[in-house]
């Protein structure tokens, strides 16, 4: 521990540092020296050829890494059809989606299948409209430029999530074949009808306030917001059509055997098709920050889609037990839902998530290296897209060197729709993947029973974006 002498000194020598540090511009010598370094080597010359021809990232393939990532695995789950999210933020619901109807093929032999992401898509829109105009109210005392109201009101029913979110929706609603509540334009592209939403609930969290501060009673402010919910749903309805709550199901398996129910509720259909008990999956990290030590669950604020539920909880525990665990359930037949960075160091038309395959540090000549914990507290990475595994490959040693990523952005992006990440290239931007308790050690299951410790919203942990 430092003395209080020592920690004095070192705040003295920041404050010293920052006065005399003044800003300053860049001078036209600074300049001129910039661009002689840079055009006095070659290489720079053949780096800025390439690049500015072909752009960055294929500018930067190595051959050598190409063929470190084959896409073919030891371990590989048959899944059906690829989906696609399009221009959406739903990937973490399509991934969910991607789980469950894994199950339900191979459950009961049916050769492909597609569950209805428009369906739990409408109920996730309504209920984060609830969520949101709740937190509003909860906040009435909060100022409207302070930290925490700014953040609700930036994140106004969002399209990203946490699988949390994906187990309240199911569990509340059920799910519905897709025939049965099929992609609409705006569920693919909802940039537009999200847009005006959340303009409508920025207006509604300004009504709320308004009738707070001029003293209506509590009632009439309850009052108020449920009319405002009203205006979200017929919103909802208009863009997305109101979804099923009954529908008739009819299918055939791999040898012909008729598979049929007719005036089914959503409920009833996953109960009876699926039934999965999605509260025994737990969602590990791996978020080595000073503020999140491993061994502890985690609560983040505000990081749920109903008012009713609690806020999504995670246990930090590192990779070393999070590979365990996906290796144990892929082998046991079951694919995984996981959360990364996708932004670093990919390849979207050859389907590649590896460092060594694309080398802009070498194209830059720069060391881009992060060390994972202080990548997520500056903000350089973040979990910010959700996929599936459905395979890896082991080495002669039994240790897994890369994995096969079911992605959700249609068949014609990657291998099929398939994408290969390189074990380091997981090891480093891989935050979250959710288990099956069944593949945890007694260590693991120990952590999840103890009490979760709260963090504010922006805590660097796992964030899901659009």
């Amino acid at each position: 521990m430092r003395s209080e002498a020592s920690a004095s000194s070192s705040s003295e020598s920041v404050s010293s540092l920052s006065a005399a540090s003044a800003a300053t511009g860049i001078s036209t010598e600074e300049l001129a020296r910039y661009s002689h370094v840079f055009s006095s080597s070659r290489t720079n010359s053949v780096a800025a050829a390439a690049a500015t021809n072909n752009g960055v990232l294929k500018a930067a393939v190595d051959y050598r890494g190409l063929r470190s990532v084959p896409q073919q695995f030891s371990i590989e789950l048959e899944q059906g059809s690829i989906t696609a999210q399009k221009r959406s933020g739903r990937c973490w619901m399509f991934s969910g989606l991607n789980v469950l109807r894994y199950e339900m093929i191979h459950r009961w032999n049916l050769k492909d299948f597609e569950l209805s992401e428009s369906f739990l898509f409408f109920y996730d829109k309504l209920e984060k409209s609830n969520y949101f105009l709740e937190g509003v109210l909860s906040t009435l005392d909060e100022p409207v430029n302070g930290r925490l109201f700014s953040w609700i009101t930036q994140d106004a029913a969002t399209d990203g999530g946490f699988w949390s979110m994906f187990a309240n929706l199911v569990e509340k609603y059920g799910i519905v074949p897709k025939d049965a509540c099929p992609e609409s334009e705006n569920s693919s592209d909802s940039g537009v009808f999200t847009q005006y939403l959340q303009t409508l609930l920025r207006k509604d969290a300004l009504a709320l306030r308004t009738a707070a501060t001029e003293g209506k009673p509590v009632e009439e402010v309850r009052v108020l917001k449920a009319q405002q919910m009203e205006a979200v749903y017929r919103l909802l309805a208009v863009s997305l059509g109101e979804p099923p709550r009954v529908f008739d199901f009819v299918a055939h398996d791999k040898d012909g055997k008729l598979l049929e129910d007719h005036g089914i509720t959503p409920k009833e259909f996953y109960s009876k098709y699926i039934g999965m008990d999605l509260r025994r999956y737990a969602a590990l990290i791996d978020a080595p920050t000073a503020a999140t030590p491993y061994g502890k669950q985690y609560r983040l604020a505000r990081s749920g889609n109903m008012a009713d539920h609690d806020d999504s909880i995670f246990a930090n525990v590192g990779m070393t037990v999070i590979r365990r665990a996906i290796v144990d359930q892929l082998k046991d037949g079951h694919p995984v839902w996981f959360a990364c960075d996708c932004s670093k160091y990919e390849l979207r038309k050859e389907g590649i998530f590896d460092r060594s395959t694309v080398r802009v540090e070498n194209l830059f000549d720069v060391d881009l290296s992060f060390d994972k914990g202080r990548a997520l507290e500056y903000r350089d990475a973040e979990g910010n897209h959700a996929m599936t595994i459905m395979g890896v490959n082991l080495d002669a040693s039994g240790q897994p060197d890369r994995w096969k990523i079911e992605n959700s952005w249609g068949k014609d992006v990657g291998k099929d729709g398939y994408f290969v990440a390189s074990d380091a290239w997981m090891d480093e931007f891989l935050y979250e993947a959710i288990i099956d308790r069944r593949y945890l050690d007694a260590a693991t299951l120990a952590v999840l029973d103890t009490e979760p410790v709260d963090l504010e919203p922006w805590t660097p942990l796992c964030l899901m974006s659009d």
